[in-house]
């Protein structure tokens, strides 16, 4: 029988394994639900800041059946807040959301403070993955990335970001690369740490806003370069992009990441047929894993299966108020048809 790191690390390298796995990394794609809080005792907003609860949390998610992994953080602020963006830290039934920008231009980059990880949120991350590596094994742990497009964004208004990788894109490219960097030095320190596998999701860098061109120029490029500057993983790297992603297969699959990951209007069978040779994750549909029931859960899980998927996973985040037994249905799923 392997054990759920062993079943990854195939899955990443290219072999065949008995079954797909069955993990939710954290950050964008956040696991835990209002439920699961409630079993184990420990609740966000709180876990946010507490690297011990951040722990139990994330352990809480494989122990209960949901996932094969371990996964912090469980939000996509941490990097702007650590530059200078004001966060509302959320509750047990949202999650934390960026309120106050630090800059009206890409070009006042330089007002933002680099990330220190020897304090705050930062910090608070590397302490759990430190937590969780020292008392388990044979689990996968997987630290989080917030994109190079979406942490850019974060700290500034993204209508006007957009408009300025135009209109001064010179300027535009100096601020991703200051970006970037911040972004390496944390995923570095959490390989460092411990983690196993490093997931980007960079939802607001989507072919369908940028365009194919920008999609290329912007998004592919400052992925990569974040990708090829992390030192050897342990596992591998998982890249989750938002959105339809027929305008830009072609400039996906430059994406240097062991692993692609899409939302659910990406059809699994079109991504299969568009990336042949990669291994893909996804997309059990968030809607039916809050408004569903197991049976649905089932039966989707059967589909992306069948249709091309190597990871079984949500599509994107999980909605706080998704019943426990429906996120149990995807592993139960797996198992049952293993």
């Amino acid at each position: 029988m392997l054990t759920p790191k062993e079943r990854l690390k195939m899955i990443l390298e290219g072999q065949r394994a008995d079954r797909p796995a069955c993990i939710c990394p954290g950050g964008m794609m956040n696991m835990v639900t209002a439920e699961l809080m409630d079993e184990v005792q420990v609740s966000l907003p709180e876990a946010h800041s507490d690297a011990r609860k951040m722990a139990d949390l994330a352990k809480a998610v494989y122990e209960k059946g949901c996932f094969e992994n371990y996964g912090v953080p469980f939000c996509m602020t941490i990097e702007a807040e650590e530059m200078g963006a004001k966060v509302d830290m959320g509750s047990k039934v949202y999650e934390p959301h960026v309120v106050e920008y630090v800059m009206d231009s890409v070009c006042d980059y330089r007002k933002l403070t680099p990330i220190d990880l020897e304090k705050g949120r930062a910090k608070v991350v590397l302490d759990a993955i430190h937590i969780l590596k020292a008392e388990t094994e044979g689990v996968p742990i997987v630290g989080n990335l917030t994109g190079p497009i979406s942490t850019a964004s974060s700290v500034m208004e993204p209508v006007i970001f957009y408009k300025e990788l135009r209109k001064k894109n010179k300027e535009a490219h100096e601020y991703m690369n200051f970006i970037t960097d911040q972004l390496i030095k944390f995923g570095r320190a959490q390989i460092e740490a411990g983690a196993d596998v490093i997931a980007i999701s960079d939802p607001s860098g989507t072919g369908e806003i940028l365009g194919p061109k920008y999609f290329e120029e912007f998004a592919v490029t400052y992925i990569n370069q974040l990708l090829d500057s992390l030192q050897d993983e342990k596992l591998g790297t998982i890249v989750h992009i938002c959105g339809q992603m027929r305008p830009v297969y072609r400039e996906v699959n430059e994406l240097h990441s062991n692993v692609l990951s899409f939302d659910s209007i990406v059809p699994m069978k079109e991504a299969r047929e568009y990336l042949k040779d990669r291994v893909l994750m996804g997309n059990v549909s968030t809607y039916a894993l809050e408004f569903g029931d197991p049976e649905r859960v089932k039966m989707l899980t059967e589909s992306c299966w069948k249709n091309g998927s190597d990871i079984l996973s949500p599509a994107c985040g999980l909605g706080m108020k998704s019943p426990l037994r429906n996120v149990q249905s995807i592993l139960e799923c797996l198992k049952e048809e293993a």
